[in-house]
């Protein structure tokens, strides 16, 4: 198990630095590293002569490779370096503070330039065509964002750690990423992505849910947002995403989901919250944010609770 204590200190030191530049503009993040390494395997073990069973079982494979080592190099970082690492690696892959900008950015670009300005914030935290939103598209992609990103970003890292310590989180990060990578419903990776999708939909069950009460307790109206949540989030693809995004809409008053393209192609999602007003506005993004620091507030208090505890 990680240490509270330990953990309590790393997400003040992300709240307060983030993820700066300067940094990481002169030394890859982490997880650039494990982009890297799991493209370069895909490469090599993924062929599409193989049958769709070799296929999983290639993919299977890849995160075998790269889990195994990476989560001794973390049990030892964590003994042979002590607390200072644990501080250091947790702050770096839990995204407190850069969620918080990256979503802002998306306000404030309304505020600058208008619907152009807040198309380019958005288009680098979503993955669908920012081209195709109008105002009403835009924040509620900044807003479903934060939702989701919360519980993936935020979250689902900090349980890894406290469940299993470094090689916990460090274990979540890259089974995300490849979740990212490979997880696809495409000709390409329907089947060699197949285990990286569904081990990070096991390793995100009890985050998402844990997102989406954070956001149902910090709303003011916990009842009728779970409540909302409970009956929305199955409507999702995802078994983890709906989740937060239910709650983050039903705290808002706003629906969330619907329509959207990516690459070209429409897709007609549900709604969340679907009595709720569908006209975003930019003021939405920044409410958003206030549910997301009060929720960051809620795990820092059971954290620092823990940590007092134990």
């Amino acid at each position: 198990m990680g240490d509270p204590g330990l953990l309590a200190l790393a997400l003040i030191l992300d709240a307060l630095v983030g993820d700066p530049h300067w940094l990481w503009a002169r030394v890859s993040h982490p997880v650039t590293w494990f982009g890297r390494a799991i493209g370069w395997l895909e490469r090599r073990m993924n062929h599409a002569a193989d049958t769709p069973g070799r296929r999983r079982l290639m993919g299977a494979a890849l995160l075998v490779v790269l889990l195994l080592p990476l989560t001794v190099a973390g049990a030892w970082v964590s003994r042979a370096l002590g607390p200072v690492a644990d501080i250091l690696v947790v702050a770096v892959l839990v995204a407190q503070r850069s969620l918080y900008d990256h979503v802002k950015a998306v306000a404030d670009a309304f505020d600058r330039g208008g619907l152009p300005a807040a198309r380019t914030a958005v288009g680098m935290i979503v993955g669908r065509d920012p081209a195709t939103l109008d105002e009403a598209g835009v924040c509620r992609a900044a807003v479903e964002s934060c939702a989701e990103s919360l519980s993936d970003g935020i979250v689902a890292p900090v349980f890894w750690y406290a469940l299993a310590g470094l090689p916990g989180i460090l274990a979540y990060k890259l089974v995300n990423t490849a979740d990212s990578m490979i997880g696809h419903k495409d000709a390409r990776y329907l089947e060699f992505g197949w285990a990286a999708a569904r081990l990070d939909d096991v390793m995100n069950l009890v985050p998402a849910r844990a997102a989406g009460l954070m956001i149902a307790l910090v709303s003011g109206r916990f009842a009728e947002v779970a409540g909302v949540m409970r009956r929305d989030a199955p409507q999702h693809d995802s078994p983890n995403a709906g989740w937060p995004e239910a709650a983050m809409a039903a705290g808002l008053g706003i629906a969330l989901g619907g329509p959207r393209v990516y690459d070209g192609e429409r897709h007609d999602g549900p709604w969340f919250n679907g009595a709720g007003r569908r006209q975003a506005v930019p003021g939405d993004i920044r409410a958003s944010l206030r549910l997301l620091v009060g929720a960051c507030l809620v795990q820092f208090a059971a954290v620092a609770l823990a940590a007092l505890i134990f």
